[in-house]
């Protein structure tokens, strides 16, 4: 239930132990009371809800707002309900006490006035917002963190969410991971200045730490395109078949100098694929064979097809191994760099148009088009400076693994857990997969 804020201070009527079973005594004491806030606790049990909404059923009563959470088998129950002239002249806050005894929980009940309750309702136009903390582990440290960060940037936690599985006591280091979803509420001065905050947490205390708005449009995602080197797999295959070539040292530095955004995409990837010139085409077969995936792709995939989602490979890399992962993965688009062949070897050339950053913005816009979607309802993967294009125009940008630059200008950063983490970004709870939790193996990257 959203908390209850009034302007002038609540009342409170009754508070006792359930064992303790006062009278209504007090109630006509308080003739401007129009919302009663009754507060529920103790162990959950079958029916606790049932037997007490019943009561209030029994006098007319109109509920104004409830929520309820059960966090290892203790209750929460809060409801707000309309308070009737006849109500405070009932014997319904004793049936509610006796109830609540024989039940073997505790009730608290604060009145307020007509006036408190309007200024709530007028207030639920504040920004609403969801923090994500993921990584290996969750210390009492990380939350505090986190948590003051928010109060800082003026807003309040409404609701604490753990999306992960429980992790057992005897798992060893190393084999565990953690997802807490924090829903807060208020005015937000600065985004920028929440978003940096963050940023520094995440990197002061090694977890990803993800910011988004909480809009029906992040419930509703249906389009995820991803890069391939380096996101959907763990190298690059330009660098794979430079050492099979002879000029891996080469080509790699090329490739670093690009992804950190150094050099131009287009001229940087033209320089490397000549040094390519001369391999032979069995080359591309032996790579595509011992590429490994990245950790999490395979559960993050057939997670994705089955909630209905369309996805994407939209690639600086080469289409022989986009349409090997397309394969694999059963992803339905693919859009990425033709390597030139001629008689069985590389040309050390590639066909028009190269796919750079624009490019793939480009694609990624075309395809959400071609789906019907908002860009809001799409998102976009990837670690290099040539995808900070599309991951600026998708409604959730990731930057997975990526390199500082890209972490710093993407809005959404991860790097501790594989890549089915982006799972809790859209709200999936491990036990709504049917694919098993994959442990990440160290990044290949820093």
């Amino acid at each position: 239930m959203a908390r209850f804020q009034g302007r002038a201070a609540r009342v409170p009527l009754l508070e006792t132990p359930a064992r303790e079973v006062p009278l209504w005594d007090s109630m006509p004491a308080f003739p401007e009371s129009r919302v009663l806030h009754l507060d529920i606790t103790g162990p959950d049990r079958s029916g606790v809800t049932h037997a007490l909404t019943s009561i209030l059923a029994r006098s007319g009563a109109r509920i104004l707002d409830i929520g309820q959470a059960v966090i290892h088998d203790a209750l929460a129950l809060g409801m707000l309900i309309e308070l009737t002239d006849a109500m405070k002249a009932s014997p319904l806050l004793t049936e509610l006490l006796l109830k609540a005894h024989e039940l073997g929980v505790q009730v608290r009940f604060t009145a307020a006035s007509g006036d408190d309750y309007q200024h709530w309702v007028a207030s639920q136009g504040k920004g609403r917002y969801i923090v994500s903390v993921l990584g290996p582990t969750l210390t009492a440290g990380h939350l505090a963190d986190v948590s003051g960060a928010i109060a800082a940037a003026g807003l309040n936690i409404d609701r604490i969410d753990r999306l992960s599985g429980r992790t057992s006591l005897d798992a060893p280091s190393g084999s565990t991971r953690v997802c807490v979803e924090l829903s807060a509420s208020g005015t937000l001065a600065s985004e920028a200045d929440f978003r940096a905050a963050l940023l520094a947490l995440s990197a002061k205390d090694d977890i990803d730490i993800a910011f988004q708005h909480d809009t029906a449009y992040r419930r509703h995602r249906r389009l995820v395109a991803f890069d391939m080197d380096s996101t959907l797999i763990r190298a690059e295959v330009i660098d794979e078949l430079a050492k099979l070539a002879g000029v891996g040292a080469e080509v790699q530095a090329i490739t670093e100098a690009a992804m950190a955004g150094d050099l131009d995409f287009q001229s940087s990837f033209r320089q490397r694929v000549a040094l390519l010139k001369g391999l032979p085409e069995s080359a591309l077969q032996r790579v595509v064979e011992q590429m490994p995936l990245m950790d999490g792709a395979e559960r993050l995939t057939s997670t994705l097809r089955q909630l209905g989602y369309k996805t994407a490979i939209l690639s600086g890399g080469f289409t022989f191994m986009g349409r090997a992962l397309q394969e694999r993965l059963r992803i339905d688009y693919l859009h990425a760099n033709e390597l030139d062949i001629r008689d069985g070897v590389v040309t050390g050339e590639v066909r028009e148009p190269i796919v750079d950053g624009a490019r793939k913005a480009q694609h990624l816009a075309e395809l959400a088009h071609a789906e019907g979607l908002n860009m809001e309802q799409v998102i976009a993967v990837g670690d290099g400076a040539n995808d900070l294009p599309m991951l600026a125009l998708a409604g959730l940008g990731i930057a997975f693994r990526a390199k500082p630059l890209v972490r710093r200008s993407a809005r959404q950063s991860l790097s501790t857990l594989g890549l089915d983490g982006i799972l809790y970004l859209i709200g999936v709870r491990d036990r709504e997969t049917l694919a098993p939790v994959q442990v990440p193996q160290p990044a290949s990257q820093a």
